[in-house]
């Protein structure tokens, strides 16, 4: 027996009916002592932990779903499921579980589920009416069907009941015949009465039918049952969307079918759970957990398809850099690179892990230096999409980059600086790309995620680093904006003092409070690296200019970042606050404001409180 053909991923049901990854680990079956009887047994791939230890009870219902998946429920609100690497080994452990409930293999679920609250109804119920006898499958008897679907639906016992039966005799295939032939006839009463047969098998939240019905054979034509909704006056477009609007662009060849229809399948099944099928009531939210099971399944084994073929992947990343790639094939590059990170984001965080580590090592953070200095809007914004989820996984890899980059790249062309000039250029009014990018800065910066070792100390590295090769691009609107030749002379009303006035429009004043913010963080975490620059760039002057904004908001901003610097109560900045007189552009502000009582007005009070308080000066 090889290793894979054992190996599994534990799962259990959350109480949002989400899978949590338990761990990856090899399984067997074993008597177990304590438990007495054969019990199935996981032990970790990593440490050999135990990460199952479940007893095979002959009466528990088990069911193998997609070849490669056992699952069952060990309490009323516990769910287990096994995901094999696989379908050999699946198959091993299914026989040991039939064998220990003497089933034969072939079944797909070892009993019959029952709820506990009718378990005593379901004894009363004679043995002849165990099996629901299912209609004859021709157009007449439509409108029989679907009151049986429905009625159904309330009773645990004769979902199942009926589940079986559809299986059985074949007969989801038989509908969809019956749907061909209603559409050839334009017969819309039996179009009606197949969305409520076809809606009420779903409810059903069976794995054997959703097999059935999500196979390439039959997925369109369940699709087009769910366009006749009785409730509506005209029928869905739901096919035609997926076969013409939406179109699956190969950005490199994907040579292993099994992955191309395992992408087209979720797509479509994703589809009609999120768009096709109505909003579940309270009564009806656990009837589609199974649904849910089978698309999370689904992606985390072509995500896993896709990082093993790395052949696939050095493909998309030699293209994504290639100068000679056209622009259009760029674009669609680097969508799939976002959609492919926005799939991994359902993955639990050991799956997360191992996609990123693998495109960090295909080489993603040069790939995207590259395409987020392009011309390109889309590609751009699609690429700090892509960053933003690299940084949210580890702000020490981006760090790391951009480190090892310095030596060898002019600062102009360093990730993060080109990653500040995005920031600065952003052409949204509401700079709504900057607000992101400042975040993913912020993250970046923040000493709260940075590692100490007694071999590396990321820290001081990092911090080195940005203010000698990234702070000055930072701060250059800053300067730029409260510089003397930009800035003109007025003898403003309300005092006798000459300010100096910063003619700012709404953008650039949105775009220094977003930076002042920054340097703000800075003010905090930074320490002593900030304190250099601020002295040495006489910076707090600078940002003091913009006191005398017309808006308010960036005022507010410039003082909040004076306020900081005081609230450390430290010697160095006290002296150059003092020497520079840079409590003056504060109370000219505060004297131009008047008699008007608002925010500005008691930050300024506030400010001169707490020094009165703590007896700064």
């Amino acid at each position: 027996m090889s290793d894979t053909r054992r190996r599994v991923k534990v799962y259990t049901l959350n109480e949002d009916r989400q899978w949590d990854d338990r761990g990856t680990g090899h399984v067997s079956s074993t008597y177990v002592e304590e438990l007495k009887g054969m019990s199935l047994l996981v032990r970790a791939e990593s440490d050999g932990s135990l990460l199952l230890e479940s007893k095979i009870n002959p009466n528990t219902a088990y069911q193998k779903q997609q070849d490669t998946l056992i699952v069952w429920s060990e309490a009323e609100n516990y769910d287990l499921a096994l995901s094999f690497q696989e379908k050999a080994g699946c198959d091993e452990i299914w026989e040991k579980i039939c064998q220990v409930q003497g089933k034969d293999p072939s079944v797909e679920v070892t009993q019959d589920l029952i709820d506990e609250s009718e378990e005593e109804r379901f004894e009363e119920i004679p043995e002849t009416s165990h099996l629901i006898d299912l209609p004859t499958c021709e157009l007449s008897k439509l409108e029989e069907i679907a009151d049986l679907v429905t009625s159904v639906l309330s009773s645990p016992i004769r979902r199942e009941k009926l589940a079986l039966a559809l299986e059985n005799e074949g007969y989801i295939k038989k509908l969809l015949q019956l749907f061909q032939a209603c559409e050839d006839l334009e017969n819309s009463e039996g179009l009606h009465h197949l969305y409520e047969i076809i809606r009420g098998i779903l409810f059903l939240n069976k794995a054997t039918l959703f097999e059935v019905m999500f196979s390439d054979e039959c997925i369109m034509d369940v699709v087009g049952c769910l366009e006749y909704d009785p409730a509506l006056a005209q029928p869905k477009r739901h096919r035609e969307f997926l076969t013409k609007t939406a179109k699956f662009k190969e950005v490199i060849p994907i040579t292993d079918s099994e992955l191309r229809q395992k992408i087209h399948q979720t797509y479509r099944v994703q589809y009609i759970q999120d768009i096709i099928l109505p909003t579940p009531s309270v009564f009806e939210e656990n009837f589609l957990s199974t649904l849910t099971s089978f698309i999370f399944f689904n992606k985390v084994e072509i995500v896993s398809m896709l990082q093993e073929d790395e052949k696939f992947l050095s493909e998309v990343f030699a293209q994504l850099t290639d100068e000679t790639t056209d622009d259009d094939k760029r674009r669609e590059l680097v969508n799939f690179f976002k959609e492919f990170c926005a799939f991994s984001q359902t993955l639990q965080p050991q799956n997360r892990d191992a996609f990123f580590k693998t495109l960090a090592k295909l080489g993603i953070l040069p790939a995207l230096e590259i395409v987020m200095g392009m011309d390109d809007l889309q590609v751009r914004s699609a690429a700090t999409d892509i960053f933003s989820y690299l940084v949210e996984f580890s702000p020490s890899m981006v760090r790391e980059f951009v480190m090892q980059e310095a030596q060898q790249s002019d600062d102009d062309i360093l990730l993060i600086n080109v990653v500040i000039e995005q920031m600065i250029c952003d052409t949204d009014p509401e700079l709504g790309g900057a607000v992101q990018l400042m975040g993913l800065l912020r993250t970046l910066i923040d000493p709260e995620n940075m590692l100490a070792t007694a071999n590396k100390t990321e820290k001081s590295e990092f911090l080195n680093f940005f203010y000698n090769h990234c702070m000055h691009v930072l701060t250059a609107p800053l300067l730029t904006n409260t510089s003397e030749d930009k800035c003109e002379k007025d003898n403003m009303l309300g005092s006798n003092k000459t300010n100096t006035i910063c003619p700012d429009n709404y953008q650039t004043a949105q775009l220094l409070a977003l930076i002042l913010e920054l340097l703000t963080f800075c003010v905090e975490h930074h320490t002593y690296h900030i304190k250099n620059y601020i002295m040495n760039k006489d910076l707090l002057r600078r940002v003091l200019v913009l006191m005398n904004s017309k808006h308010t908001f960036l005022a507010l901003c410039a003082l909040r970042f004076m306020r900081r610097i005081i609230g450390l109560k430290d010697e160095f900045y006290n002296r150059y606050i003092t020497k520079g007189n840079l409590f003056e552009p504060v109370i000219n502000a505060l004297l131009d404001n008047g008699t008007r009582y608002n925010l500005l007005n008691s930050a300024v009070i506030e400010l001169f409180e707490f020094i009165r308080v703590v007896s700064l000066y």
